[in-house]
């Protein structure tokens, strides 16, 4: 590695005033964990590195507002969030969905706002998040402003923030009357990175589904949401040939990407299949 300034603000105020938004070597952390691999393999140099440990412990912790939304700092760790009794009974589909993120190690040290910023499309809590229709909120010297995290992600390792902006809340709201589901499918351990992955939020009244929200991940460019296969469950009532109606939807809308976990063609017919299981997980859940 080459030489680099560490520098080490105690407030959110204070590591804003050190971005240059002109100077892309300059990078801020949480955790470090997909950062400090870039630089190991020389794939970035930094000249700065803004460390985020030492900034206010508000933005480490879970709020649970009267509405039933939940407030979420962006520097709390995977493995908090995953231990966060509010968010285990408001949206434990995020619990399930951190039990098999990564390991435990990156976990303790990763952080949930870096794991949306690093914009890895095989990143598995974006499409959850995406799925509940979370938000994050942003800050930068010129103020602050709130986005949805599909907005966030607008491509490959690419975000809607500016060299000068961080995420500093993610906020998820009520999702009272909704049952969501995740689904993981790996090619070798249950904790690898994902072939493809499948987030769904439904609200049903009795066995119909009155709305859906399906995201897929992994397998494409950046998190997406199935328009069209969700459109196919609206209004149904779950049977074997709506679910396999929603899946062959699913499969022709997504722009898929092979790579080394599978090809395209491979993905197409596991997103075919597992769509419609992934409804079926949400209506179990």
């Amino acid at each position: 590695m080459i030489p680099f300034e560490l520098e080490q603000p105690r407030t959110l105020k204070a590591a804003l005033k050190l971005l240059d938004a002109g100077d892309p070597s300059v990078r801020v952390f949480g955790g470090g964990t997909a950062l400090m691999l870039m630089m190991k393999a020389g794939v970035f140099q930094p000249t700065r590195l803004i460390s985020l440990r030492g900034v206010e412990a508000r933005y480490a912790k879970v709020k649970k507002d009267k509405d039933g939304s939940l407030h979420i700092g962006a520097l709390i760790t995977l493995s908090a969030l995953g231990r966060a009794a509010a968010v285990k009974k408001a949206a434990p589909v995020i619990i399930e969905t951190l039990q098999t993120l990564s390991n435990v190690r990156v976990r303790n040290v990763a952080t949930l706002g870096g794991h949306l910023a690093h914009a890895d499309p095989h990143m598995d809590l974006p499409p959850v998040l995406i799925a509940l229709d979370a938000q994050v909120v942003t800050a930068a010297a010129a103020g602050s402003r709130t986005l949805a995290v599909a907005d966030l992600l607008t491509g490959y390792y690419e975000t809607a923030l500016a060299d000068n902006e961080l995420i500093s809340e993610i906020i998820v709201p009520s999702q009272q009357g909704r049952r969501s589901a995740y689904i993981k499918l790996t090619t070798r351990t249950a904790d690898d990175w994902p072939t493809l992955g499948v987030a769904v939020s439904l609200i049903t009244d009795g066995n119909t589904v009155e709305d859906a929200r399906i995201v897929v991940s992994a397998a494409t460019e950046k998190p997406v949401r199935l328009q069209t296969a969700e459109a196919a469950l609206r209004g149904a009532s779950i049977t074997d040939a709506v679910l396999a109606r929603v899946g062959d939807a699913a499969a022709a809308e997504a722009e898929l990407v092979g790579d080394a976990r599978g090809s395209a063609a491979y993905k197409r017919e596991l997103l075919r299949v597992h769509a419609g299981r992934a409804v079926r997980k949400a209506l179990a859940a």
